[in-house]
């Protein structure tokens, strides 16, 4: 027994995939098609992706926000989460990633429930609060650039409903978080974990999955 959070060897993650993971075709032949990336860290652990949709799939979800695509594997599993009418808001920047992961969403599909924008993110956020969009999405995942997170933050928040949740990648950035800062992408988040604890409008949760993921609830 252990009142600590278990340390996982390659043996006990394997043993978790084995015993846990369930994916469609298109997703394991997505994640395989990113290995090769020379950005492949920045792809989500399948574990990740598949709590992420029981956490959709529990609160009844129909529109969620992404923010940060990469080759699509998180946009993938959320809109296999939703019901035939959900919609993911999916933003990013680069053209060239997102590509990849498109065929896999078809394979899936999914394609229809993938609303692409491709442009800074805060402008299409600013856009759906300028169009009375305000607490109309039900989760938001932010897993894009660290010193952007904040604005993401409250934007996010802003556009969730009451008992909306935001998860927010990254927030113990490889252990960083826990000594002094020497980029502006750990402090970055040093600063939104602080002001995360302090924030009395959500209900929170810091959990040490893949490189930490934070869950905010609206209240």
């Amino acid at each position: 027994m252990s009142n600590q959070t278990l340390n996982l060897d390659d043996t006990l993650y394997r043993y978790v995939l084995a015993q846990s993971l369930r994916e469609v075709p298109a997703q394991t032949a997505l994640r395989e098609k990113t290995r090769s990336h020379e950005f492949a860290r920045m792809q989500i652990s399948p574990e990740q992706g598949q709590f992420m949709a029981l956490l959709v799939k529990l609160m009844g979800a129909r529109r969620t926000i992404e923010i940060g695509v990469f080759t699509g594997y998180s946009a993938l599993s959320v809109a296999l989460a939703l019901p035939e009418d959900g919609m993911v808001l999916a933003c990013d920047i680069n053209d060239a990633y997102t590509k990849i992961g498109q065929p896999f969403w078809e394979q899936a599909g999914v394609a229809r429930k993938i609303d692409l924008r491709l442009a800074p993110a805060l402008e299409t956020l600013d856009a759906c609060l300028a169009a009375g969009q305000a607490g109309q999405y039900d989760f938001a995942f932010i897993d894009a650039d660290k010193p952007a997170y904040d604005g993401y933050y409250e934007r996010c928040l802003a556009l969730l409903r009451v008992g909306g949740l935001i998860a927010i990648d990254n927030t113990l950035w490889s252990g960083q978080v826990a000594a002094a800062a020497t980029t502006p992408e750990t402090a970055a988040l040093q600063a939104l974990n602080t002001k995360l604890h302090h924030d009395e409008r959500i209900d929170l949760s810091l959990l040490p999955i893949g490189d930490g993921l934070t869950l905010a609830r609206k209240r």
